[in-house]
């Protein structure tokens, strides 16, 4: 039964985002989602001008949910900055052992519309990465980090990103606990105190 309380922009958004992660958002139509959500075609064309505008909308309400999450699980994992980001890496592993993951949802998006640079769900998507990546540069710079913090967060997000890839392609979330690894000794290689063995032993997880 719907939930006829829940305000109707939220039910359409419910709704699609079942749907396109579900099968993407090229496959599925506006008649689809308008039927999920127990509506006519007309009302959800009300609160969106377009299936463009619904389907930009539908990452705007994962972007700040996304990155909160990201900030969530580095401030629950213990040790250094470089252990904390890696612990973030892990959880996505974690994440990816439910048969039903389908990888990052702005990535999946920029892929369906890769033919068309100026859709503004890619607009969203790429300021939703940017986020990431302006806040991974604070994190560094705030730990110290040798060198430019911003181009130490760009090389993360490769990896972040290049996980979320491969994972996807071969169902085997170990890539991504290796991508963990693997930026933390990137992101430990650029923190101070953080070069000698014993530093590195003690932010490994077993």
């Amino acid at each position: 039964m719907k939930d006829s309380s829940q305000p109707t922009r939220e039910r359409i958004l419910q709704a699609a985002g079942k749907l396109f992660r579900q099968d993407g958002i090229r496959a599925i139509s506006v008649d689809a989602i308008a039927e999920k959500a127990g509506l006519t075609k007309r009302t959800l064309y009300y609160h969106f001008r377009s299936k463009d505008d619904l389907i930009a909308a539908h990452l705007q309400a994962r972007d700040e949910p996304n990155l909160s999450l990201f900030k969530r699980w580095f401030d629950e994992t213990e040790g250094d900055a470089a252990e904390k980001v890696a612990g973030i890496f892990r959880h996505l592993a974690q994440s990816a052992r439910n048969a039903k993951w389908k990888g990052c949802g702005f990535l999946r998006t920029s892929v369906e519309l890769v033919n068309l640079p100026g859709h503004p769900a890619l607009v969203t998507a790429r300021a939703h990465k940017k986020r990431v990546e302006d806040w991974l540069g604070s994190v560094f710079m705030k730990a110290g980090a040798d060198g430019d913090a911003s181009l130490l967060a760009r090389q993360v997000m490769l990896l972040l990103d290049g996980a979320f890839a491969v994972v996807l392609l071969h169902r085997d979330p170990s890539y991504m606990e290796t991508a963990a690894e693997a930026a933390a000794d990137l992101i430990r290689g650029r923190l101070p105190g953080s070069n000698d063995p014993g530093s590195r032993a003690a932010g490994r997880t077993t």
